[in-house]
């Protein structure tokens, strides 16, 4: 007779995966006494340590408990498959959906959508996790997300990629800016110009692949690796910068306004859509989102995008 729970076996992987039972509750959203205390049923119940605790490190898993882990990883894996074949025959989707999210554009899509699912289909159970280009491949690959919202960037051939929408280039300025009276701007003109950098991976290759084709380089006077960070420099006039997503005001987070201007000449559009693995559509609750979010673009549902 088992004396342990697929919520003890999450709370433990978490805890592995973490390190600490701080950064798992703050995962699992599930106060650390409790994690504790499952943690330490687990460990009577099997007669294992599974971890080490040191009390400046954390928590590190012992070799039986890596073991052990990847079995519980497993078990919580074949559960989630018993949930959705439970869906399949009974017409219901349900269980859980782990929903990757390119962080720049996130704060703009993914609550919106995420509410309007759970309101469709309340049977589901979504996570959802702020992630950039490599590290959404690296998830989807070790199945820690089931799909992300992200744009076609430099896509490995072994996951899918669903196209959604176009979103064009727009070059960023303040209202000082020496551009910012022009209803469009090529990057012959943005070259002589100081730019703020949005440095993430994949994302910054795809910005300054504008200036190699003209066979320029860019003035990077500043970098960042958040969104709301570059839009704050560039209203503080740092330079300009390039971005594929327009926020729903022409505001930066500093309150100081913002000019977009559309981005002219060969500069290819980024596409926004859903990646996954090549068979996470064998899924009712991934289809079901998969059809969720082109229903929402075709209904004019993802405002601010690219407009």
């Amino acid at each position: 007779m088992l004396r342990y729970t697929l919520r003890q076996l999450e709370y433990f992987v978490a805890v592995g995966e973490a390190g600490s039972i701080a950064l798992a509750s703050e995962k699992v959203n599930v106060s650390s006494p409790s994690i504790s205390a499952a943690i330490n049923q687990l460990e009577k119940e099997f007669g294992l340590p599974l971890f080490v605790r040191q009390h400046a490190q954390g928590l590190s898993l012992t070799l039986a408990g890596r073991r052990m882990m990847e079995q519980a990883k497993f078990v919580l894996q074949e559960a989630d498959r018993l949930m959705d074949l439970a869906g399949d025959i009974s017409g219901t989707v349900r269980g859980p959906l782990s929903i990757g999210c390119m962080v720049t554009f996130a704060q703009v899509v993914l609550p919106s959508v995420r509410r309007s699912f759970e309101t469709e289909f309340p049977e589901v159970r979504v996570r959802q996790y702020e992630l950039n280009q490599s590290e959404i491949f690296s998830a989807l690959r070790r199945a820690e997300i089931d799909v992300a919202l992200t744009y076609d960037l430099e896509l490995p051939a072994d996951l899918q990629f669903v196209s959604l929408l176009e979103l064009p280039p727009y070059a960023i300025v303040n209202e000082t800016h020496p551009l910012a009276h022009l209803p469009s701007v090529s990057v012959e003109e943005l070259k002589s110009h100081p730019m703020v950098l949005l440095d993430l991976p994949f994302s910054a290759d795809y910005f300054l692949s504008f200036f190699t084709q003209i066979d320029a380089k860019p003035i990077i006077a500043e970098r960042s690796r958040d969104m709301a960070v570059m839009r704050s420099l560039v209203a503080n006039g740092f330079g300009y910068s390039i971005a594929n997503v327009r926020p729903l005001n022409d505001f930066s987070p500093d309150g100081k306004p913002l000019k977009f201007i559309p981005l002219v000449g060969a500069v290819r559009p980024m596409r926004m859509g859903l990646l996954m693995s090549t068979d996470a559509e064998s899924a009712s609750v991934v289809r079901a989102f998969v059809l969720h979010c082109s229903d929402r673009l075709q209904s004019g549902g993802f405002t601010g995008l690219g407009g």
